[in-house]
């Protein structure tokens, strides 16, 4: 591992977090210091930390054969969408309320770049232009709480993010979705954009449970 200036605790919390959202480390996998640093070439220090850490976000446990991956499950991920559906409206709402150039062009920009990907089925800018549309809402819509609550859940859901727009039906729908709700926020309809946004996530919730029962 490369580090730069954040602190070497901060950098493989961030590694592992990583790691652990994505399904690299699966369910029920155990992981002990000793490995992880040998696998990240650092000393047992900040691997404490981070594992701590990880801990606290409830995505290990300690167990009797050391620390033992939780992840997110599906039901946890269905959880994140049920909380998701409450309040996307209010930040697609305060979106719209303070409304900006700026904050329209980076939704554009969002949009054109995931059609750009879906035509060269490039799954993993899809998931990172995903992320940006939503990440520019919530940090646009003038309220902390509602950020602060929102962006931890749509990260925590990446794993099954990757898995749903790794499908070429999904993605494609899931872009045309995103297109409706910017021209809904584009017109300032915040009943519109709502009800869109809410609809968004719950089809990406169907479809992923879907694809797990199949």
């Amino acid at each position: 591992m490369e580090y730069k200036s954040v602190s070497l605790a901060d950098q493989v919390f961030e590694r592992l977090e990583a790691d652990i959202l994505s399904g690299q480390y699966k369910r029920g996998e155990v992981i002990t210091e000793l490995r992880l640093c040998q696998e990240l070439g650092v000393s047992r220090t900040p691997v404490r930390e981070a594992l701590r850490r990880l801990s606290q976000e409830h995505l290990v446990e300690e167990s009797a054969k050391g620390t033992t991956v939780l992840g997110i499950t599906l039901r946890d991920f269905q959880d994140m969408c049920a909380i998701r559906m409450r309040i996307e409206g209010l930040a697609v709402r305060g979106f719209i309320e303070n409304m900006t150039e700026e904050g329209l062009k980076e939704l554009r920009e969002a949009v054109d770049f995931q059609e750009f990907y879906l035509t060269r089925s490039d799954a993993d800018h899809l998931r990172i232009m995903d992320g940006r549309f939503h990440d520019a809402i919530y940090n646009r819509c003038g309220s902390m709480i509602v950020r602060d609550t929102l962006a931890p859940l749509h990260k925590k859901v990446q794993k099954y993010r990757r898995q749903s727009l790794g499908q070429a039906s999904r993605a494609e729908k899931s872009v045309a979705e995103h297109k409706k709700i910017l021209e809904a926020i584009v017109a300032g309809d915040g009943d519109l954009a709502e009800e869109l946004i809410c609809q968004h996530v719950k089809n990406a919730m169907d479809h992923v449970i879907s694809s797990q029962e199949g």
